[in-house]
């Protein structure tokens, strides 16, 4: 159906519930080895266009396909090429961290010593080491995302759709993971995600995607550096409001 190289697509993509649309007739591309990120204030449509990619929400109207397959059609062919950090999280309470990477594996049917060996070198870049052993109601907020994150790559898969990974993360981890992207980037793995952690995307995104009440405003390759993504983003999505509040911090009676 794409004559382009472009692993992950929509046309026209949509989702409504109710009265409300959420997501309207969103059309982009992202091809192979591309880190594409996703911006946008709360509740522009972020989290739901993940949620339709991955298979998680029906479309509205509109078309999508992800390495080839319609999510809404194919959900099984899909969910063994793509790796999702989602916004829930997606962990169990009574597992420890260890242990959902051993479920990880033993999902994706991954032989025992790859499936160990590549949980051991992600507990070790990710800085979970000590708190392997740690059950998941037990986490911080950065420990769950941490551990989501390293569900997300165990398997190797062709895609991956991460939401906001940087959130709650210390900045040692971000680097890592940062690095982690772009090494697994340039060896053909595509990534779609969104974040309000415009430093750590700035550094890593091929592709930048900017959209206000559903919509895309902004869609181009990473900036040349004559402007800030910031900048882009106050000027396209959001404008901060920079209103003195006065009675903050004046003499109390």
């Amino acid at each position: 159906m794409k004559e382009s190289r472009a692993i992950v697509w929509c046309r026209d993509l949509t989702r409504r519930f109710g009265d409300i649309t959420a997501v309207h007739r969103l059309s982009f591309e992202v091809t192979q080895g591309q880190i594409c990120a996703l911006f946008g204030p709360n509740g522009s449509g972020k989290s739901t266009t993940l949620k339709m990619f991955t298979g998680l929400l029906p479309q509205s109207g509109g078309e999508m396909e992800v390495c080839g397959f319609d999510p809404s059609r194919h959900p099984a062919d899909l969910k063994r090429r793509i790796g999702v950090l989602p916004e829930d999280l997606g962990l169990f309470d009574d597992l420890t961290v260890e242990e959902h990477l051993r479920l990880v594996g033993d999902v994706y049917g991954l032989d025992k010593q790859v499936a160990h060996s590549r949980t051991e070198q992600l507990l070790s870049v990710l800085g979970l080491e000590e708190g392997r052993d740690t059950f998941a109601t037990a986490c911080s907020q950065g420990m769950r995302k941490k551990t989501s994150f390293a569900m997300a790559l165990l398997h190797n898969p062709q895609v991956l759709f991460l939401d906001e990974p940087f959130e709650a993360i210390d900045p040692v981890t971000s680097k890592a993971m940062c690095h982690l992207l772009q090494m697994a980037a340039q060896r053909g793995v595509t990534v779609l995600l969104t974040s309000h952690v415009l430093p750590a995307v700035e550094q890593i995104a091929t592709q930048w995607i900017m959209i206000r009440k559903g919509e895309i405003v902004w869609n181009a390759p990473a900036s040349d550096g004559l402007t800030t993504l910031q900048q882009h983003y106050f000027d396209l999505v959001e404008t901060p409001s920079l209103e003195d509040v006065k009675w903050l911090g004046s003499s109390r009676p």
